[in-house]
């Protein structure tokens, strides 16, 4: 009895718990939630541009030219009736670099994203690369890639 009791007690603590979580809104995960339909060899492959020291600048240039209009200037999200979502949200940025290829080459048509495979591929990735430095404290910081 003292078992089942103390069971119960541990289950209604973690509900308590887990409702003290912020769970994301349906509408915030149902934004991101194309991340997650990129198929898995997509997803896998890896930014060769990484490492790229220019990668970074080159793909800030790219967004101000195709993605702020929507985006946000600094990723942050745009505004009025043409709102893209952050890119700066913590599923953007543990999103894989091969997951955020997949999307800029496919694009969201459905809510207003384009599909960008016209765009050389290297751009894409020098776009994945400015997009993942969105999340480094100095970008937070100053609003421009280092």
């Amino acid at each position: 009895m003292i078992r089942l009791l103390y069971a119960a007690g541990c289950l209604l603590c973690m509900g308590s718990f887990a409702l003290a979580q912020k769970v994301p809104a349906a509408s915030e995960n149902t934004l991101y939630a194309e991340l997650a339909k990129a198929p898995r060899k997509a997803a896998l492959r890896g930014n060769p541009l990484e490492r790229d020291p220019e990668a970074v600048a080159a793909g800030a240039k790219l967004f101000k030219q195709h993605c702020a209009e929507c985006h946000g200037e600094t990723g942050e999200g745009g505004h009025g009736s043409k709102k893209g979502p952050s890119l700066r949200a913590s599923q953007v940025q543990q999103a894989s670099s091969g997951a955020l290829f997949w999307l800029l080459t496919n694009g969201v048509v459905r809510r207003g994203m384009p599909v960008w495979s016209k765009l050389p591929e290297p751009q894409r990735w020098q776009l994945v690369s400015y997009i993942k430095s969105l999340g480094s404290p100095t970008v937070r910081a100053e609003g421009s890639p280092r």
